[in-house]
């Protein structure tokens, strides 16, 4: 949420609940689809995973009825997927694939006015400018590889460089980036998990003692976009939209705590301006992740 910033615009809120499995069999449509991607997740454990999510997004100034046609255009997500992992130890990877609606069947409108009635924040105005109801997916894989760089018994530090590719009408673009951590029981986890596009660890851990885990992280991610819907408008229809920048970095820094079966992080996002005409530089906001082991 954007409020960790001081900030109510752009990427304002996402929220996401995701369930993965055990290390185990898959269920049958799953199998025959693991088996055609063999070659591009390659060795390792397998899970497979649901998850659900709704984002909003809206302009700078959202007092405005009328917005501000050149500032990014209100819009709502609201989407599931289905996901396979594969783990080696020493590599993530993940092939997901994401479906959903933009619109006001999304609920934007509803789910940002509601709570700022509750907390007693200014309604957005421009929502009857919101992108039009347009089915979205996208099918996106990413690896992560974990590089050791320290031993030190109690506290370890190690390098996760990663390469994401994202393919679809929602979004399409590809990414390179990299996380820095340093703490214990490091390999619990690939990182912290995010609300993509995000430099993005694992959804699920898996603690190796009965102690304290933890980590400071730090990370960058740079991605080439050709396609993201939430800033280019509606494809088949007319709506608003803005002259998407080609080029967007992320920065991210954080803290994550293991203890037995739940593992809490936080990451605080620099991210670069995504559109053209964007006002402020690089927007912040926070990103709270709680996981819990059954």
């Amino acid at each position: 949420n954007d409020v960790i910033g001081n900030t109510d615009r752009y990427y304002t809120n996402g929220i996401k609940l995701g369930w993965r499995s055990p290390s185990a069999d898959l269920p049958g449509p799953l199998a025959w689809l693991d088996r055609q991607l063999a070659f591009v997740q390659g060795p390792g454990a397998l899970r497979w995973g649901v998850a659900a999510g709704h984002s909003i997004f809206t302009p700078r100034n959202t007092a405005l009825a009328n917005p501000n046609p050149n500032d990014r255009p209100y819009a709502g997500l609201l989407y599931g997927a289905v996901s396979l992992t594969r783990n080696t130890g020493t590599s993530f990877s993940i092939v997901e694939l994401q479906a959903g609606v933009v619109g006001p069947s999304a609920g934007g409108e509803w789910v940002q006015n509601e709570f700022h009635s509750r907390i007693g924040s200014p309604r957005a105005r421009g929502w009857d400018y919101q992108l039009r109801d347009e089915f979205v997916a996208a099918l996106l894989w990413n690896r992560i590889w974990r590089v050791p760089l320290l031993d030190a018994g109690a506290v370890q530090a190690e390098l996760l460089p990663s390469a994401t590719v994202s393919l679809g009408n929602l979004q399409t673009y590809a990414g390179v980036g990299g996380m820095l951590r340093i703490g214990r029981m490091l390999d619990a986890d690939f990182g912290p998990p995010r609300i993509r596009p995000a430099l993005s660890g694992s959804h699920y851990f898996q603690p190796t003692d009965d102690g304290l885990g933890w980590y400071l992280f730090a990370g960058v991610e740079g991605r080439a976009v050709a396609n993201d819907i939430t800033l280019d408008g509606n494809t088949w229809r007319d709506s608003r939209g803005v002259d998407r920048r080609p080029l967007v970095g992320d920065l991210q820094a954080g803290l994550a705590l293991i203890w037995r079966g739940v593992r809490i992080s936080y990451t605080q996002v620099w991210r670069s301006e995504e559109f053209y005409g964007q006002r402020g530089g690089f927007q912040q906001f926070g990103s709270l992740s709680a996981s819990f082991r059954f």
